[in-house]
């Protein structure tokens, strides 16, 4: 038998696999304890108190000391993730990580696209001046826009209704110039707000219910209503405990600040005017308008401004007016008009009415209401007898941006009777927030189908619930006006609904898809706006600002550095703001806002940490500019 040496060719494969398999097994133990350590050493542990929670996000930093009472109360729960050596993008700003000094306190209240001042330069037929005319790009400012020296936090909803303080707007020209009118007034450090109005003295309450009486306020029948020439919204603000949101319209004007008193008593408004272009509404919007006083000439410019508003009612929906020249024969020595004149005016008014096809409901004592038809099969028919206005054609009704206003009637959707809705009929509020809104159903939307409303609507249910768990204060009444930049189907809004807010929904002027009149068919309302520009009101009028993929719409069109800016400027001290991208835009937004005093936090998406889109949650600090010294 042949002996085996040691240089065998089988021993040595044999030594060979036993080394190799070794050495695997040792290298693959290896990783697998590093690993285990690195994630053991990165584990960041559940903090154990709230004071713990703000060091990590940074609150310290630029906030005021503890015990000044304006502590931030919205915390962040979830470890920072930290993307800044490993991702970085070009996105269109302004360089890099810059420090923004506060603006002069003369900014304090500053609305770049509604400036008196610039607003002057402007044609004044048809009040052209006091639509919106932003700032050129050179005249953009690059500070932060300071609160007033004494500002607090507002009073949360639903005392915010009849209290506001003093020092955040420090106006008392509508106390004293309204004051038979019961607008405004002033007690030691804040302000009052009765509920007056200067066609209802006895409150808008008691006004409401003279409107109930003749109309149907209750039952679910009408969700949004518009009220051009708010005042200070005292309608709005009552109708909200009748389920009744309204979008309380006016301009900046002589009446100092009436919107800003509006938004810091928590009641929706925006900057606008009836002038030359269209309100930044979708046709068929709402279910109701109202002027009280509103001085708007309606039966100027062959009823312009009535076609305007017939342009965004629903079908079916209710235009009332009360002030000049309903009730004349009783008020015409106190609005020191001849009789002649305001019979003239109300001729008039009622004339284009009927031309618009509406009908006279009711006129009883300060009060008239008319009725938009349903459809428009007899309105076509009545073309053959009236002339003007004709129905406009190639026109898209949703247009509203920057869109000059016709003197032609918007035409409704083809039915097939006389009893059919135009659109399709809503269901009554509240079912109608969940409802398959018309506008999906009937395939108006192409690429939204019923299944994409319904998924939305989960979708957004999920997020909030996280929303909940990250930033404190949601259910507890901290927040009160909220904004969504990029509302698509409304569903943000509609999974806030058990919770004491309202939302201005934004839908983005050069969006791909038109969604805001599905928002107003959910019962929800809401505006076009270009991003690029300033939103139509005054500073720290929105408690929590919500940014889903706004960014990524809008960094190749203009710097996000401004955009950043706008959201400083209406967000109010302490404050929170909520974006939702990739995360290298997350992190260039971070880079920008750190610069502007806020704490901010880049976290996983609810779903966990692979999904690319992340959360940024951002804190403006509190804190305020110096006043002006007094000349000597």
């Amino acid at each position: 038998m042949a002996k085996e040496y040691s240089g065998s060719p089988k021993h040595h494969q044999l030594e060979s696999k036993r080394k190799r398999l070794t050495w695997i097994l040792g290298v693959s133990g290896l990783c697998i304890l590093f690993y285990i350590l690195g994630a053991w050493q990165n584990t960041t542990p559940a903090p154990s108190n709230q004071s713990e929670v703000y060091s990590r996000v940074g609150c310290g930093v630029g906030s005021p000391a503890a015990g000044d009472g304006h502590s931030s109360s919205s915390s962040l729960s979830s470890a920072s993730l930290d993307f800044e050596s490993h991702h970085q993008v070009e996105i269109n700003n302004s360089g890099g990580t810059q420090s923004f000094p506060p603006c002069d306190m003369s900014y304090s209240e500053y609305t770049p696209c509604q400036d008196p001042i610039r607003a002057r330069k402007f044609d004044r037929n048809m009040l052209k001046y006091r639509e919106r005319h932003c700032p050129t790009k050179d005249e953009l400012l690059l500070c932060l826009i300071p609160a007033p020296p004494k500002y607090k936090n507002p009073f949360k909803w639903p005392q915010s209704r009849d209290y506001a303080w003093y020092d955040n707007i420090p106006h008392k020209e509508l106390s004293i110039e309204k004051a038979v009118q019961n607008w405004i007034q002033v007690e030691g450090d804040r302000f009052r707000f009765p509920g007056g109005g200067t066609m209802f003295p006895r409150g808008a309450d008691a006004y409401i219910d003279d409107i109930n009486e003749l109309i149907p306020l209750t039952g679910g029948t009408i969700r949004t209503a518009i009220d051009t020439g708010c005042g200070v919204a005292s309608w709005g603000a009552y109708l909200l405990k009748r389920d009744i949101l309204a979008m309380s319209f006016a301009p900046r004007d002589t009446h100092e600040a009436q919107v800003q008193f509006a938004l810091e008593r928590g009641v929706p408004a925006m900057i606008g005017i009836l002038a030359s272009q269209r309100m930044p509404y979708p046709a068929r919007a709402f279910d109701m308008a109202h002027c009280s006083r509103c001085l708007i000439p309606w039966n100027a410019y062959d009823g312009l401004y009535l076609l305007e508003v017939d342009r965004v009612l629903r079908p079916g929906g209710y235009w009332i007016l009360s002030g000049p020249p309903i009730h004349w024969k009783k008020y015409w020595r106190g609005w020191e008009r001849t009789q002649e004149d305001l019979k003239q005016e109300q001729d008039a008014i009622e004339d284009v009415a009927m031309r618009l096809c509406w009908k006279k409901v009711i006129e009883k004592g300060d009060l008239a209401v008319w009725q938009k038809p349903i459809n428009h099969i007899g309105c076509v028919e009545s073309r053959k007898l009236i002339k003007t206005p004709h129905i406009c054609k190639s026109d898209n009704p949703d247009t509203a941006w920057y869109r000059d206003m016709e003197t032609c009637i918007t035409p409704l959707p083809d039915v097939r009777d006389s009893e059919e809705v135009a659109g399709g009929a809503l269901e009554k509020w509240p079912k109608r927030a969940f409802s398959i809104p018309p506008r999906i159903s009937s395939g108006s939307l192409p690429g939204i189908t019923a299944q994409n409303f319904q998924e939305d609507h989960e979708l957004w249910k999920d997020r909030v619930a996280h929303y909940k768990q990250i930033i404190r204060g949601l259910h507890q009444g901290r927040y009160r006006n909220v904004m969504d930049m990029n509302a698509y189907l409304g569903g943000f809004a509609a999974a806030l609904l058990k919770y004491h807010v309202w939302v201005m929904n934004v839908i983005p002027a050069n969006s791909n898809q038109d969604s805001l009149g599905v928002i107003y068919e959910r019962g929800f309302i809401g505006t076009y706006h270009d991003w690029c520009e300033a939103f139509s009101t005054y500073p720290r009028t929105y408690d929590l600002i919500h940014a889903s993929n706004v960014f990524s719409i809008y960094q190749d069109r203009c710097d996000i550095t401004h955009i950043l800016l706008e959201i400083d400027r209406i967000l109010r001290p302490e404050g929170t703001a909520i974006f939702r991208d990739t995360v290298e835009v997350l992190v260039k937004i971070q880079s920008i806002t750190d610069g502007m005093r806020w704490n901010s936090q880049i976290l996983d998406h609810e779903s966990g940490p692979f999904n690319p889109e992340k959360i940024l949650v951002a804190v403006k600090s509190y804190w305020t500019g110096e006043a002006n010294p007094k000349p000597h």
